[in-house]
């Protein structure tokens, strides 16, 4: 259980070091290659310490590493784990490090699994129901910070407009559909827009009805981060008022895969759970 930064960090180590392995270079070979100490290299790759943004395609390149989408995803991993630049970089005064961490991840991954017991996820959140849920959640915000952090909210969701968009696979807990959040109207738009959205070929919504009772996972949300052409660099996050948990071993992944198929597995089919959606909609 680390945070986000120090997983990625050692994780990309640890793809370095694999990396280097299958290039057949041992790490004084590819210290020498670079002009570096061996001992960079080593601390490089046990996640003691991260990657110089201008060291990084040198070690690709001395690596053989030809891959764009790979080259890509090490450049963001090292660029997060050592505070680099993303969008999310320029709210730096109004989301925490722990949010822009939870944003650079979400950015990056393949495929994102999600359970949700009380609002709806952000990534499906219309701008009303994002500045609803933001005015609630926080304690008198001023208005300049409720605009900057729906910003966010708004800007998350462009990984789902994306050439190669993010598939997202969300499971709601029926109370998501049925709290009104932010009045009759936007909660209306805020269902008729998780029927368009849900209508996309890479988004998959599942509901659980009241129905099933208790369930696994009813004690909070997570969300499960796979990522492309990265060996053993799934994660789960956990959501608390005050902090982010990222649990990367892999008996705690396992666990919360299964968790999410027996979850899947009791929930409305995506069809019936339109259907259900649909109901709710008309009646607000």
């Amino acid at each position: 259980m680390r945070n986000g930064p120090a997983v990625r960090r050692r994780r990309l180590g640890e793809e370095l070091r694999r990396l280097r392995r299958e290039a057949g270079l041992t790490s004084d070979e590819t210290a020498r290659l670079l002009g570096w100490h061996q001992s960079k290299v080593s601390r490089i790759e046990t996640g003691v310490s991260g990657v110089k943004e201008a060291d990084l395609p040198r070690l690709l390149d001395a690596l053989g590493v030809t891959d764009s989408r790979l080259r890509s995803v090490l450049g963001t991993l090292a660029s997060a784990a050592g505070g680099g630049q993303g969008w999310w970089q320029a709210y730096g005064g109004v989301i925490p490090p722990r949010y822009r961490d939870f944003i650079s991840l979400e950015s990056q991954a393949r495929t994102a699994r999600t359970l949700e017991t009380s609002v709806v996820p952000g990534l499906l959140q219309t701008p009303g129901y994002a500045r609803a849920v933001t005015r609630a959640a926080l304690d008198g915000p001023p208005a300049t910070t409720v605009d900057s952090l729906v910003e966010v909210r708004l800007a998350r969701q462009e990984v789902l407009r994306a050439p190669d968009p993010l598939a997202l696979h969300a499971v709601l807990d029926e109370a998501v559909l049925r709290r009104e959040v932010g009045g009759p109207g936007v909660m209306r738009e805020q269902l008729w827009t998780l029927r368009k959205l849900a209508a996309l070929p890479h988004i998959r919504l599942q509901v659980l009805p009241f129905s099933v009772g208790g369930y696994v996972g009813l004690t909070g949300p997570f969300v499960i981060f796979s990522f492309p052409n990265i060996t053993d660099l799934d994660l789960v996050v956990l959501d608390h008022l005050t902090s982010s948990l990222y649990l990367e071993r892999e008996e705690d992944l396992e666990a919360y895969c299964a968790a999410f198929r027996t979850l899947e597995a009791h929930a409305l089919s995506p069809e019936d759970s339109l259907d259900l959606i649909a109901g709710i909609g008309d009646g607000v």
